[in-house]
């Protein structure tokens, strides 16, 4: 692993970064394909990316090294269900970093800065959702402390 990050930075996205962060949720989409058969042909939006900038329960990181945006991911707050022991949590979604970074402790960098985030809303729990096919990704957010709650399955009946 590279460790000379010096170079990166995170910060909060902005309306500007739009063109550039729907470009990755594309990659994200078509990364995610080979795992899930009920996504459709084309261009999906998985959220409206404008909405969460400016959402004040959600927070977009972009990641940059010397000013070019490397890689992002966001941090939402959402209510848990009535029946468990928390009322809130930080929900993680939308973490991409280009292929050509990955491999130097980026994702991590970017884990990091969102947990920090939530923990200052004051809430210490923190979730996300990952295909069970994509092991790369699973093994590297259990490397970051996650662990396997719920897996969903599906069947096609005709």
């Amino acid at each position: 692993m590279d460790t000379n990050n010096q170079n990166i930075t995170t910060r909060p996205a902005i309306n500007t970064d739009l063109p550039q962060l729907n470009e990755f949720l594309q990659f994200l989409v078509e990364a995610e394909r080979p795992f899930d058969p009920t996504l459709k042909d084309g261009k999906i939006f998985y959220y409206d990316i404008q909405e969460l900038i400016q959402d004040k329960d959600t927070e977009i990181l972009v990641i940059e090294e010397n000013n070019e945006i490397i890689g992002c991911g966001y941090a939402q707050i959402r209510s848990a269900k009535a029946y468990q022991r928390h009322e809130l949590f930080g929900y993680l979604g939308f973490m991409f970093v280009k292929p050509q970074f990955r491999g130097r402790g980026i994702n991590n960098l970017l884990l990091n800065d969102l947990k920090k985030w939530v923990l200052s809303k004051g809430i210490t729990e923190i979730r996300l959702e990952v295909y069970s096919d994509n092991e790369p990704a699973v093994k590297a957010y259990e490397k970051a402390g996650f662990q396997k709650i719920l897996t969903t399955m599906r069947c096609e009946i005709s």
